[in-house]
C-alpha cells in the first residue's frame, strides 16, 4: 500500500500555528491512490513542495478523479508555504490571497460569523473541513492546524452539496508525517501582538506499518490594529494519530479544540458606504463592558483506509464536531435624527445576546476504482453522506432602549463605549433547527484517448429541515418542517494540444433550498418560504491551464458565466415567489509556482460583470451590479530568497470600486494594499521572519453591510487592519 503520512521535504520558516480555528480532520489521502490507474497518472502530493513553490498538484478529496491540471474546474489552493510566509491566521487573512471574493460585515451582513462572498454569491453555508460540511456560522480565527486552503470556484452541489452558487471553501488540517520534527513558534508585533505554537511529530516505531503521532498547540493575544483596544485571545490543541493496522488498512484519529474570548466589532457607522462625518476609524460603538463573543469549538474526526488492491480503495470518514458560542453584540447603527448635529443615538440591536449550541454528525465514504472498459481508462468515484445537524439557540437582551440614552444623544466623534445605565437581562425566544442530509454520488474521469480526458459527476440530495421558535414571554410556538430533494451534475471536456498544455469546457449545477442556511444561522425557514422549490444555478466554464519551465509554474485563464434563477423574492404582502435571476459573468487569470529556484510567485485576477436581470419586487435593481461585487480584483505574493540566507517578500492587493447594494448607487471606493516581508535563516534550526502588513497604512473598507442606510438607521462598514508589524522566530528540531 501507498504510504498514506506524507514525508515533506520543506521545513516551514516559522508559524505551524497560524492556524484556522477549525477541526483537526484527516486529509482526504485516497487521492494520492486515484492519480495512479486506469489514466496512467503521475504519483502526486497533496501539498505543493519545494520544487514546485506555491505549486499544488491536486486537491485533498478523492472525489476529485484527476490532478489540478486535468481538472476542468478554476480551483485555487492557498499553501502552507504561503499562510507562513504572511503570518495569515485567519480564513479571510488567506482567503485574501484568492481575487473574486469578497467579505461582508457581521451584523446584518448574515449574523455573527464569516460572511463570505465568492463570485457576488454567498459562501457562508458551503464551508468545509477535509470535504466534510462546516456549516457553523462563527469567526475561523486561526490556521495552527490548517495546512492548505481550497476555494472551488462555480456551482458545484454535486461536490458540496447545497448550495455553492458562488463556490465552496475546504480547509485542509495537518495530519501525522513519516517524519520526525519540531517546530517552536514565537512572535511579537504592535499592537500588544504575542503568539506562541509548537508542532511536533513523532514516528512510531514497532506500533503497526508507518504509523505516527502529530501535536499542534497555538496560544495568542492581540488587539485589532487601527482599532480602539479590540482584543482577540484564543488558545488550541490539535492530536493527531496515525496508525497502520496492516499493510493495506490505515486509521487515523484526529481531536481539534479551539477556545476563543474576543470583543465584537462591527465597526463604525456609515451612509452610502462612507463613514459618518465627524467619526473616527478608531471608535468602538458597542458596550466593551457588555459585548462578548466567547467561542469552544471541539471536533472528533475518524478516518479509514483500506486498500483492497492497487485498483481498489476505499475511504470513511466520520466526524462529531460542536460549537458553543455565547455572544453579545451591539450593532454599529446609529439614528442621527432628533439631536442636535454630530451627535446620535444608537439603532438596531444593543448587548442583544445569542446562545447557540451547534452539533454535527457527518459519515462519508468514498469507494475509489481504476479499470479499463472498451478501451477506456476510468477512474471512477462513488459514495454516500449522511449527517445531521443541530442547532439550538438562546435569545436574549439587556434592556437598552432609546428612553435611557441622553436626551441629545451622544457625540459621533466620541462614543462612550462602556454602558453605565441599568441592565434588565432577558431572556427573548428560544429557536432549535434540525437538518438531515443524505446523499449519493458518482464521479468518473474517462481517459477517450492519449488527448481526450470526459469528466463527469451526478449527486442526488435528500434534505429533511425542521424548525421550532418559541417566542417569549408570550410562549408564541411556531413549528415548520421542509423537505427537498434535487439532482446535481457536473460535465468537463479536457483537451491535450501538449503534455504541459490543457484546454477545457464545462458545464456544472447547484441549488439552494430554503434550509440552506437552517443549521448555519437558524435563518431562512418560514411559514412563507418551508413549501418553496430551491434556487437554481448554472455555470458555463472555458478554459486553459499550463505548466512551465518543467512543471514549476502553472498559468491558469478562464471565462465562465454563473447563472442563478428562481431566486427567491419577498412581495409587499410578506409572501415569497421564485421569480428573481442574476447572472454574473467573467475572467479569472492565475499565476502560481517557480519563476527560478529563487523567486516564488502566487499571484491571481477576476474580473466581475455581475446584473440583476429580474426582480419582481424592485424592478429598479434590473440591470445593476450585485452588491459588494467589484468589478476587478488582483492579488499578489511573491518572494525571493537572496545569498546568505535571506528571503524578500512583497504582497499587494486591489478591489475596485464596487456597489454597496444592487439597489443604489452607494460604492465602496477601490483600494490598493501592500505587504512586506523579510526573513532570515541564522542557523538550520533557527529562522526569523518579519512581517509588515498594509505598509502605506491604508484606510480601506473590508466589509461592508449591504444597505445604504438611513437618517434614522445608518449603515456599518468595517475598515480592515490598520498597519502592523510581526517578528516571528521558528525553532525546528
Amino acid at each position: 500500500m501507498r504510504a498514506f503520512i506524507k514525508a515533506s521535504t520543506r521545513q516551514p520558516q516559522r508559524l505551524l500555528a497560524t492556524a484556522v480555528g477549525l477541526a483537526v480532520a484527516s486529509l482526504a489521502v485516497p487521492a494520492l491512490a486515484e492519480e495512479q490507474g486506469a489514466l496512467q497518472l503521475d504519483n502526486v502530493s497533496v501539498q505543493g513542495e519545494q520544487d514546485s513553490g506555491y505549486k499544488t498538484e491536486s486537491v485533498s478529496s478523492p472525489k476529485y478523479t484527476a490532478p489540478l491540471l486535468d481538472t476542468p474546474q478554476t480551483i485555487s489552493v492557498v499553501p502552507q508555504q504561503v499562510i507562513q510566509e504572511q503570518q495569515a491566521l485567519s480564513l479571510r487573512q488567506v482567503l485574501s490571497n484568492v481575487s473574486g471574493i469578497t467579505f461582508n460585515a457581521g451584523e446584518g451582513g448574515g449574523g455573527s460569523g464569516d460572511s463570505i462572498n465568492i463570485r457576488g454569491f454567498s459562501a457562508n453555508a458551503n464551508m468545509q473541513i477535509d470535504g466534510l460540511r462546516d456549516s457553523s456560522q462563527t469567526n475561523r480565527t486561526d490556521t495552527f492546524n490548517i495546512e492548505a486552503v481550497e476555494v472551488i470556484k462555480g456551482p458545484n452541489s454535486v461536490f458540496g452539496g447545497s448550495g455553492t452558487t458562488g463556490g465552496s471553501i475546504n480547509q485542509v488540517s495537518k495530519e501525522p508525517r513519516q517524519r520526525d520534527f519540531t517546530q517552536i513558534g514565537a512572535s511579537l508585533g504592535t499592537d500588544n501582538y504575542k503568539r506562541m505554537t509548537l508542532d511536533t511529530n513523532q514516528t512510531l516505531e514497532g506500533v503497526g506499518t508507518d504509523s505516527a503521532f502529530r501535536l499542534n498547540l497555538m496560544a495568542h493575544e492581540n488587539d485589532v490594529p487601527g482599532r480602539d483596544e479590540i482584543d482577540r485571545e484564543r488558545w488550541g490543541i490539535a492530536p493527531s494519530l496515525a496508525l497502520g493496522l496492516s499493510d493495506a488498512t490505515r486509521l487515523t484519529l484526529s481531536y481539534f479544540h479551539q477556545t476563543d474570548d474576543n470583543l465584537p466589532d462591527y465597526g463604525v457607522p456609515a451612509r452610502d458606504g462612507k463613514k459618518l462625518a465627524g467619526v473616527d476609524r478608531e471608535a468602538y460603538f458597542g458596550w466593551k463592558n457588555l459585548d462578548k463573543d466567547e467561542v469552544e469549538s471541539d471536533a472528533f474526526t475518524v478516518k479509514l483506509e483500506h486498500e483492497f488492491n492497487d485498483s481498489l480503495s476505499l475511504q470513511n470518514l466520520t466526524r462529531y464536531s460542536r460549537i458553543d458560542r455565547d455572544a453579545v453584540v451591539s450593532a454599529s447603527h446609529v439614528n442621527t435624527t432628533g439631536v442636535s448635529a454630530g451627535r446620535y443615538k444608537p439603532a438596531g440591536p444593543q448587548a442583544y445576546g445569542r446562545d447557540v449550541t451547534t452539533d454535527m454528525w457527518i459519515n462519508q465514504t468514498n469507494l475509489s476504482a481504476y479499470f479499463d472498459t472498451l478501451g477506456l481508462g476510468h477512474t471512477l468515484v462513488t459514495g454516500a453522506e449522511i449527517s445531521r445537524e443541530d442547532y439550538e439557540r438562546i435569545t436574549y437582551n439587556h434592556g437598552l432602549a432609546s428612553a435611557l440614552y441622553p436626551a441629545d444623544g451622544y457625540a459621533l466623534a466620541n462614543p462612550p463605549g462602556y454602558w453605565s445605565g441599568p441592565v434588565n437581562k432577558t431572556r427573548s425566544a428560544d429557536t432549535s433547527t434540525v437538518l438531515d442530509s443524505k446523499a449519493l454520488y458518482v464521479f468518473d474521469t474517462i481517459a477517450l484517448d492519449p488527448r481526450w480526458d470526459l469528466s463527469l459527476g451526478l449527486r442526488y440530495d435528500w434534505l429533511d429541515g425542521e424548525y421550532r421558535n418559541t417566542a417569549l414571554p408570550a410562549g408564541t410556538v411556531t413549528d415548520l418542517e421542509t423537505s427537498d430533494e434535487k439532482l446535481s451534475g457536473r460535465a468537463g471536456l479536457v483537451f491535450k494540444p501538449a503534455d504541459n498544455g490543457r484546454i477545457y469546457v464545462a458545464y456544472g449545477t447547484s441549488f439552494n433550498p430554503s434550509a440552506e442556511f437552517l443549521a448555519t444561522s437558524g435563518a431562512g425557514v418560514s411559514a412563507a418560504t418551508a413549501d418553496l422549490s430551491p434556487e437554481k444555478n448554472e455555470t458555463w466554464e472555458l478554459g486553459t491551464k499550463w505548466e512551465l519551465l518543467g512543471g514549476r509554474l502553472q498559468l491558469d485563464g478562464a471565462l465562465f458565466r454563473v447563472e442563478k434563477t428562481d431566486a427567491r423574492e419577498e412581495l409587499a404582502d410578506g409572501s415569497f415567489v421564485l421569480a428573481g435571476e442574476q447572472r454574473v459573468q467573467g475572467v479569472e487569470l492565475g499565476v502560481t509556482g517557480k519563476v527560478s529556484e529563487q523567486w516564488n510567485v502566487y499571484a491571481n485576477y477576476t474580473f466581475l460583470d455581475s446584473e440583476t436581470l429580474k426582480s419582481v419586487n424592485d424592478p429598479s435593481r434590473e440591470g445593476q451590479a450585485l452588491g459588494n461585487t467589484p468589478p476587478r480584483s488582483f492579488n499578489l505574493w511573491t518572494t525571493y530568497e537572496l545569498p546568505a540566507g535571506w528571503t524578500l517578500g512583497y504582497g499587494a492587493r486591489y478591489v475596485s470600486e464596487r456597489n454597496v447594494t444592487a439597489t443604489d448607487s452607494a460604492k465602496l471606493d477601490a483600494y490598493w494594499l501592500h505587504n512586506a516581508m523579510v526573513g532570515y535563516q541564522v542557523s538550520k534550526n533557527l529562522d526569523l521572519q518579519l512581517n509588515v502588513n498594509n505598509l502605506f497604512d491604508e484606510d480601506y473598507v473590508e466589509r461592508v453591510r449591504q444597505n445604504p442606510g438611513t437618517d434614522a438607521r445608518s449603515s456599518a462598514i468595517e475598515y480592515g487592519d490598520a498597519r502592523a508589524a510581526i517578528l516571528s522566530a521558528n525553532y525546528s528540531f
